[in-house]
């Protein structure tokens, strides 16, 4: 039987999945590692410490499952999006890479705007510019770090880099490239026109391919790194939203994935290059070259927890934190959580926003607290809900994954805010999974995600269904919190401290 291999190269982990083409999971390996954070609103991390625990999965992998080496026949990838990576002439790192959750660039984003009108600008790449996004963080190095600027040869995103170091070629996809800020998502190539207007170098941008294309083959410096035999075809692969689309099946319209991960993003799929008229959430390429992806990005998922968990309870695992959450009456008992804990995008997109506990009273407790954080968390998704509805697309099933997913506090409240049935894949590592579809199509062991999906992926028996009830108290409950942010906005500006 064929194998392929997907590596998902997270924000706080890469793991690495040997799947076999009739679905089955051979074997899997993680490696985390950290953020750096030089100052508050900065977000780095080393590439070369990146490709160091990739390498290490990969060896566990091939450690694991030697009588499998030669069954692998291909290699996908899934990446966290927008992220700068930039390398020399000799293919090393000019300076860390400031990935997605960096917030040092609002003033680079006026710049922009004073160079292309942003109506102009929007029209082409069907996205606000935000912080942390590939374009916008470019553009604070040539203002703020011009020896930096000067040396770099190509700049590309974080997976392209883990993917280089494997086959020795640079290039990106579509879908991660869409989300640069500087790329023409309607007729999917670099926004050639609005590089030069920017007064950005051509010669950066790396070719664009898409995600089931061959960027190469496992090197021979690779497979003395990693244990694979030298040789193994390599896809391009996508960026991690998509990917993680592709790993749950959702290849058409009228589905929506509901993932609470480090952020969370509530998406869906569109066959026209679709854009909400303010902008408040993104279009990207798809991994499939005639759809499009629609996705509401919230910068606190998952991590509001962590840091509710780590930080304010001194709780062991988010096991025990859910299991108390469910003690928690819907409503969390009047009790309301903003998770704008590191500035928010959909539907705000403003990088000094912040995180709030409203209506506590004497009577609140732990459970309130933890239950008010996830309730926080999909009104929040619920604000891109609405976006999509507005613009016409409709679904009637979320699937949920991510972290999140394996909650069944979490799962009704989805059900609950969203008014849908709620369902979850059988395998959790949707990102590697999806990466791994993509290496099968790339190299004809399918002949289109269709049947990559219809092979492999599995949806749990268990259903969950939506309560009137809770539905009538969220619809009420949600005027509250969306009135939240712009009551405080003029606040917000003033407790940024570093």
């Amino acid at each position: 039987m064929r194998y392929f291999i997907g590596v998902d190269i997270g924000t706080s982990s890469v793991k690495s999945l040997l799947l076999g083409e009739d679905g089955t999971t051979a074997g899997i390996a993680q490696r985390e590692y950290d953020i750096l954070k030089p100052q508050q609103s900065w977000a780095e991390q080393n590439m070369e410490r990146i490709w160091e625990a990739a390498a290490w999965t990969l060896r566990c992998l091939v450690g694991q499952h030697p009588e499998l080496k030669k069954n692998i026949c291909g290699i996908g990838y899934s990446g966290q999006m927008h992220g700068l990576v930039m390398l020399d002439e000799s293919g090393k790192e000019v300076r860390n890479t400031m990935i997605w959750a960096d917030q040092r660039s609002s003033a680079s984003i006026e710049r922009i705007y004073e160079a292309v009108p942003q109506e102009e600008y929007q029209a082409v790449s069907l996205n606000a510019l935000s912080t942390g996004f590939l374009v916008s963080s470019l553009v604070w190095v040539r203002d703020q770090e011009p020896k930096n600027y000067e040396r770099i040869c190509k700049v590309m995103l974080p997976k392209d880099y883990i993917r280089f170091r494997m086959c020795g070629q640079m290039g990106t996809d579509m879908s991660d490239a869409s989300s640069t800020g500087i790329f023409d998502t309607v007729n999917r190539q670099w926004a050639w026109e609005l590089i030069r207007r920017i007064g950005l170098e051509k010669s950066f941008f790396v070719p664009c391919h898409e995600s089931a294309e061959l960027a190469g083959t496992v090197s021979r410096a690779c497979a003395q790194e990693t244990g694979l035999p030298e040789g193994i075809p390599v896809a391009y692969g996508g960026g991690d939203t998509m990917v993680q689309a592709v790993g749950n099946g959702m290849l058409h319209p009228g589905t929506a994935i509901s993932n609470i991960g480090t952020a969370s993003q509530l998406v869906t799929i569109s066959d026209s290059p679709l854009s909400d008229t303010e902008f408040r959430t993104n279009t990207f390429c798809h991994v499939d070259k005639k759809q499009w992806l629609l996705m509401g990005a919230n910068l606190s998922g998952g991590v509001s927890l962590k840091w509710l968990k780590n930080n304010i309870l001194g709780m062991k695992n988010y096991d025990e934190m859910t299991d108390l959450a469910g003690q928690s009456a819907p409503g969390s008992g009047g009790l309301f959580f903003l998770p704008y804990l590191s500035g928010e995008r959909t539907p705000w997109n403003d990088p000094n926003a912040r995180g709030i506990y409203f209506g506590l009273s004497l009577k609140h407790d732990r459970a309130d607290m933890i239950r008010a954080a996830m309730e926080g968390i999909i009104y929040a998704q619920r604000s891109s809900l609405e976006i999509f509805r507005r613009m016409g697309l409709t679904f009637d099933r979320v699937i949920a994954s991510g972290g999140g997913a394996n909650s069944k506090v979490f799962r009704q409240i989805i059900a609950d805010q969203f008014g849908c049935e709620v369902v979850t894949n059988l395998v959790k590592e949707q990102g590697c999974m999806g990466a791994a579809m993509i290496a099968g199509v790339a190299v004809g062991a399918f002949s289109d995600y269709e049947e990559a999906c219809s092979q492999i992926v599995r949806f749990s028996d268990e259903i969950t269904e939506p309560d009137t009830n809770n539905q009538k108290l969220y619809a009420q409950d949600s005027q509250i919190f969306e009135k939240l942010y712009p009551a405080n906005q003029a606040l917000f500006s003033l407790c940024t401290r570093q």
